[in-house]
């Protein structure tokens, strides 16, 4: 079948997870015979209105769109509102057969709503991936009022996204609870689809080496933080592990990555003398593959105001590399007991600081440990997060009417 998958960001120029997972999909569905494409945002000027390319073996359909990071709350949301509107011009448009089977929608963002009715009035089946409930998450942030203008804005396209779907499928079975809660069931059709990656290790080192000598770290049991530092992730609780860590002089934290809450992580690092803290800007996907290759444990960290329950995108990353998981995050979140059953690391509750740096020096000084939680890691990944059974499970919530 003919299958559109929608993304907000993709490679080769995106460090964000879900880019790599969705390329991950594209190319396990391309592999099961079906004709994929991936319609994304170009943002670069002076582009042609759609630019067709190959991704690392990936069909993609790059739309001319305005930028949307980097300019500001209030620009981003104009723009991000005017996606589905330039893609459907850019598709309208061209020569290209726009008639697909199925439609991926990934989410965030929020606004291919109109872009994924557009395919569900030609026929096309609709499938939401929805991996957060925004904007109820920056309500819980505090970031906006759940009265306010800019609330009743982004609920009216986050409605539209959901009424375009003939699918929703959550991150986690808790969310199910949560979703239900916040919508009722007027809504489509709602399943848990996890989290996916290619269960594959890397197979060149070579950068992860490289950054671990020139950054000193070779003698050291390196944590890593990976990702998006912003409020959803509660940066402060990092900090303040690495400040109980500098009682082990063995031990590293490195973060990789940018986000709003960088600058709260340098001027703590600063403020509390923390010389255990090593910061670095996002790299590419491949070298963030190798780094991983060359680092000890893998953190996560959420917010304990999540009302939703989020799995981390670069917890896939860690377990691939087979990783033990250090994770601090929201009350109720049932990633919690998945890790802590698994045993692939230890998970606590945001706000219990004494049991997450209990965790932490317990993985630090016992090197069995790291190596036996590492193995049980990747046995996780292979049962529940790999990108083989996200691809089946999709496939096979289509109805036979377009399951060809």
């Amino acid at each position: 079948m003919r299958i559109a998958i929608l993304s907000d960001d993709f490679l080769p120029n995106s460090t964000r997870i879900h880019a790599k997972m969705l390329h991950e999909l594209a190319i396990e569905l391309g592999n099961r015979g079906h004709e994929v494409v991936v319609i994304t945002p170009n943002h670069s000027k002076g582009c042609d209105r759609l630019v067709y390319k190959n991704v690392d073996g990936a069909e993609v359909w790059f739309f001319r769109a305005p930028p949307t990071h980097g300019i500001g709350h209030f620009r981003r949301a104009i723009n991000e509102t005017l996606l589905s509107m330039y893609a459907i011009l850019a598709l309208k448009n061209s020569k290209s057969n726009t008639n697909f089977d199925l439609c991926i929608n990934y989410s965030p963002t929020i606004f291919f709503g109109p872009l994924a009715a557009w395919f569900g009035r030609k026929g096309c089946f609709v499938y939401l991936v929805l991996r957060d409930f925004f904007p109820q998450w920056i309500i819980d942030q505090g970031l906006i009022s759940n009265h306010s203008l800019a609330a009743y804005y982004f609920r009216f396209f986050e409605r539209l996204n959901y009424r375009a779907t003939d699918i929703i499928a959550v991150q986690s079975p808790a969310n199910i609870g949560v979703f239900a809660q916040m919508h009722g069931g007027k809504l489509s059709a709602q399943q848990v689809l996890y989290n996916w990656a290619d269960i594959n290790r890397s197979k060149d080192s070579s950068f992860g080496e490289q950054l671990v000598l020139q950054n000193r770290l070779s003698d050291k049991v390196v944590f890593l933080y990976g990702g998006n530092m912003g409020h959803a992730q509660d940066m402060d609780n990092l900090m303040r592990l690495a400040r109980g860590l500098k009682a082990a002089p063995e031990v590293c934290l490195l973060f990789i990555g940018q986000g709003d809450e960088l600058d709260l992580v340098n001027s703590r690092r600063v403020q509390w003398s923390l010389d255990n803290v090593t910061v670095l800007p996002s790299i590419s996907q491949d070298q963030f593959k190798s780094v991983l290759s060359q680092v000890d444990v893998g953190i996560i960290s959420l917010s304990s105001s999540h009302s939703g329950h989020n799995y981390p995108g670069k917890m896939l990353g860690y377990m691939v590399e087979s990783l033990p998981i250090l994770g601090s995050i929201n009350a109720g979140n049932d990633l919690q007991g998945l890790v802590n059953r698994a045993d692939a690391g230890f998970v606590c509750i945001n706000g219990d600081d004494e049991g997450f740096l209990a965790n932490a020096l317990q993985l630090a000084t016992d090197h069995s440990l790291r190596q036996r939680m590492g193995d049980q890691s990747k046995t996780l990944l292979n049962n529940v997060f790999s990108v083989e059974r996200a691809a089946t499970q999709i496939l096979e919530s289509i109805p036979e009417r377009t399951n060809v």
